[in-house]
């Protein structure tokens, strides 16, 4: 059975994006090259509410692109993939083409 895990509050549940280690005819890449700390939004909270009880919702949404911070997020593990949840003031960034 698949699970699916829906982050609670302004958290966001976030797929890293892995930068290929060799290109398509195989080619090594070395680790040093120039890579974003990227990754795609999967699933999002809710929101947070305010003093007032007024909602605030979360400013990505699923699918999004997102520029993250170099530390910090906690590790989930969902079968066998690897996830990050990140609070949404942690978040640097959407990234557009």
């Amino acid at each position: 059975m698949a699970k699916r895990l829906i982050p609670s509050l302004n958290r966001i549940l976030i797929e890293k994006i892995v930068a290929p280690s060799k290109t398509s005819t195989g080619i090594l890449l070395p680790e040093t090259s120039s890579k974003l700390n990227s990754g795609k939004v999967v699933a999002v909270g809710p929101g947070i509410r305010d003093k007032e009880g007024k909602l605030i919702p979360v400013a990505v949404k699923e699918g999004d692109t997102v520029l993250l911070p170099e530390y910090g997020g906690t590790q989930v593990k969902l079968g066998d993939k690897d996830y990050h949840l990140y609070r949404d003031d942690d978040i640097l960034g959407t990234l557009h083409d």
